[in-house]
C-alpha cells in the first residue's frame, strides 16, 4: 500500500501537537515525515509503510484528515456533530431528513462537548481528546482494559468506550458515579428515543407550567434534607423542580430517566440561592418568575438531546466497549477490582488537586436533591476523600503525627516542602486553612502514594499510567510558594519502582464551566510505566 498523508488540526496547542505526533507514530508501522515545514509547523505529514487509511481515520485524535482524498477523521466528524446540534435543530429534526441533509462542518476551534461529554458541568474535567490520544500512545489493544480510579464525571470512561476498550471507573463522590454511569449508558440511546422523551417532557411540563406547591418529591426525602433544601431554594422553585422530577419518573426506561435527571442536576445551582460561580457555601437571595425553572430545564434537556442524538446518528451505537463504574476508594482498588490485578493496559486519570477544591460542597445540592448522599453523611465522606481540605484540629494533629512517624516514605524534596510550609506558618496568626496546609499536604502525598501502589498491582508488565496533575500555589508566612505537585508525584512514583517517561506541560485552556475563576493555570501529564520485570 502506498504512503499516506495525514493533515493535522490547525488550531491545536503545542502540547497537543506533541501528542498528535506521538499517537501517529504509535499507530503507524513506518517513519513519519513532515511535508510542508518542520515538525513544529507542518500541517501535512507523510507516513510510510503498509497502512489502512480507514483504520487511521477511525483512531486518530488530533488529526483532521487521512489519505489522498482528504477523508475526515472519525474524531473530526464526532466533534462536528456538536456544532450541527446548535444550528437551530428541533428534537424532532433528529429523526428527519434535515439532520441527514445538513453537511458536517468541521469545527474551526477546540470542541470539548461532543457525544455525552457536555451533559453536566464538572470542575476539573479532562479534555476528551487528550484521553483518546493517550489510549493510542499507550497502544491499548482492541478490547484492552483501561482504569480511571478517580473517574470524576467519566470523561476517560466515555472515550475508552467509544474506542472499543473495556473501561473501569471508581470514585467516592456518588454524583460523579451517577454522571459517569449515565454518560456511558446514554451512548446507547437512539435519536428516536431521545426525541420522543423530550417531546413528552415538554408537553407535560408546559401544560402545567405553574409550580406544584405540594412538593411531593421533596417530601419523600429525609427530614434533615428537606430542611436543608428549604434553606437554599425558594418554595416556588422546589415546586417546579418536583414537577420536573415527577415528569421524568414517568419516562419509559431508566437510561432516559437518568439522562434527564442529569439535566435536572445541571440546573440546580443556577436556580438555587447558592452564588453561582463561588466554590464556597454562600447564599445570594433572589427571585425567579413562575415557570422559569421549567423553561431552564427544558432548554438544558433540548440542548443535551440534540448533542447526544446528533452524535449517535453520525457514529451509530456499534463497537462500544463494555464499562463498569462504581462508588469506591482509589486507595483500595485491589479490593474493588480484584479480577483486574496484573491485567490492566493503561491507567488514565486526573487526581484531585491537593487541598484545592471542596469537592462534595460544590455538588451538595445535587447530592441531596437526587437522594444520592444525605446531608448528614457529607462530613464523614468528605474526610475520606483524597485532597480534602476540611479537617478538625484533632484530625490535623493526627495527620501531622502520622507524617512525623512515616516521613521517610516520601521523597526528600516533598519532606522539605511540607516542613518549610509548617515552619513558616507555625505560631503565626493565620486562618485555619493555612494552619492546616502542611498536615493536609502530607496526607495528600501519602494518599497518592497508596493510589500509585494500587496502580502497580493493577497494571500488566509495561502497562502505562498517565496522570493529569494540577500544580498549586500558596502563601506561607507571607512567602509566595509554588507547590509543584506533578514533580512530587513523579518522585513518589520513582520511589515505588515506576519507570518515568517524562512529564509534558499543558497550556491550560480556558474552562467554560461555572468554576473557571478557580481553575488551575498549570497542569502536567505525568507519564509512567510499570517495569517488565515487576509483578
Amino acid at each position: 500500500m502506498a504512503n499516506l498523508t495525514c493533515r493535522i488540526k490547525d488550531y491545536i496547542q503545542p502540547f497537543e501537537r506533541h501528542l498528535a505526533l506521538q499517537e501517529l507514530r504509535a499507530l503507524a508501522s513506518g517513519p513519519v515525515r513532515p511535508i510542508d515545514g518542520d515538525e513544529a509547523t507542518a500541517l501535512v505529514f507523510e507516513v510510510a509503510g503498509a497502512l489502512d487509511a480507514n483504520a487511521l481515520r477511525d483512531a486518530l485524535t488530533y488529526w483532521h484528515s487521512v489519505g489522498p482524498q482528504g477523508g475526515l477523521t472519525a474524531q473530526v466528524r464526532s466533534e462536528a456533530t456538536s456544532v450541527a446540534a446548535q444550528n437551530g435543530l428541533s428534537a424532532s429534526d433528529l429523526l428527519g431528513p434535515r439532520l441527514r441533509s445538513e453537511p458536517l462542518k468541521p469545527p474551526r476551534k477546540r470542541c470539548l462537548r461532543y457525544a455525552t461529554h457536555g451533559l453536566h458541568e464538572y470542575r476539573g474535567k479532562f479534555f476528551p481528546q487528550l484521553v483518546r490520544a493517550l489510549v493510542n500512545i499507550a497502544q491499548v489493544p482492541a478490547n484492552g482494559v483501561l482504569v480511571d480510579p478517580m473517574c470524576g464525571s467519566g470523561t476517560a470512561l466515555v472515550e475508552a468506550r467509544l474506542a472499543g476498550r473495556r473501561a473501569y471507573g471508581l470514585d467516592m463522590n456518588p454524583l460523579s458515579v451517577f454522571i459517569s454511569d449515565t454518560k456511558c449508558r446514554a451512548l446507547t440511546l437512539t435519536p428516536a428515543a431521545l426525541s420522543a422523551a423530550y417531546e413528552t417532557l415538554s408537553e407535560t411540563l408546559l401544560k402545567a407550567e405553574a409550580a406544584d406547591d405540594a412538593k411531593r418529591y421533596c417530601l419523600s426525602l429525609p427530614c434533615h434534607d428537606q430542611t436543608y433544601l428549604n434553606r437554599w431554594f425558594a418554595p416556588s422553585v422546589l415546586g417546579e423542580l418536583d414537577a420536573i422530577q415527577g415528569a421524568i419518573e414517568k419516562l419509559e426506561s431508566r437510561p432516559l430517566r437518568d439522562f434527564h435527571r442529569v439535566c435536572l442536576s445541571n440546573i440546580l445551582r443556577g436556580v438555587s440561592w447558592q452564588k453561582d460561580d463561588d466554590l464556597r457555601v454562600r447564599r445570594e437571595l433572589g427571585e425567579l418568575p413562575g415557570g422559569a425553572v421549567v423553561r431552564r430545564f427544558l432548554k438544558e434537556a433540548l440542548r443535551s438531546t440534540k448533542v447526544v442524538g446528533a452524535f449517535v446518528a453520525e457514529r451509530g451505537r456499534a463497537g462500544l466497549g463494555r464499562y463498569v463504574v462504581r462508588e469506591a476508594d482509589a486507595r483500595q482498588v485491589d479490593q474493588s477490582l480484584p479480577q483486574l490485578l496484573n491485567k490492566v493496559d493503561a491507567v488514565i486519570t486526573s487526581p484531585p488537586y491537593a487541598t484545592a477544591l471542596p469537592y462534595l460542597d460544590t455538588d451538595r445540592l445535587s447530592l441531596i436533591y437526587l437522594g444520592l448522599l444525605p446531608r448528614e453523611g457529607h462530613r464523614s465522606r468528605d474526610l475520606l476523600m483524597i485532597g480534602n481540605r476540611e479537617v478538625t484540629e484533632r484530625t490535623r494533629a493526627e495527620y501531622w503525627r502520622f507524617y512525623e512517624a512515616n516521613r521517610a516514605l516520601l521523597p526528600g524534596a516533598t519532606q522539605i516542602l511540607i516542613d518549610r510550609i509548617n515552619r513558616l506558618n507555625n505560631g503565626r496568626s493565620i486562618g485555619f486553612r493555612r494552619r492546616n496546609l502542611a498536615a493536609l499536604l502530607a496526607k495528600y502525598f501519602f494518599d497518592m502514594r497508596t493510589v500509585m501502589q494500587q496502580m502497580l498491582k493493577l497494571l500488566r508488565p509495561e502497562g502505562r499510567v498517565f496522570m493529569v496533575v494540577g500544580n498549586n500555589r500558596t502563601v506561607a508566612g507571607g512567602v509566595p510558594m509554588d507547590i509543584r505537585t506533578a514533580d512530587h508525584l513523579t518522585a513518589v512514583a520513582e520511589s515505588l519502582g515506576f519507570q518515568t517517561l517524562g512529564n509534558l506541560s499543558m497550556e491550560m485552556l480556558l474552562s467554560r464551566d461555572v468554576f473557571r475563576k478557580n481553575a488551575m493555570q498549570s497542569e502536567q501529564i505525568v507519564a509512567l510505566r510499570k517495569p517488565r520485570s515487576q509483578k
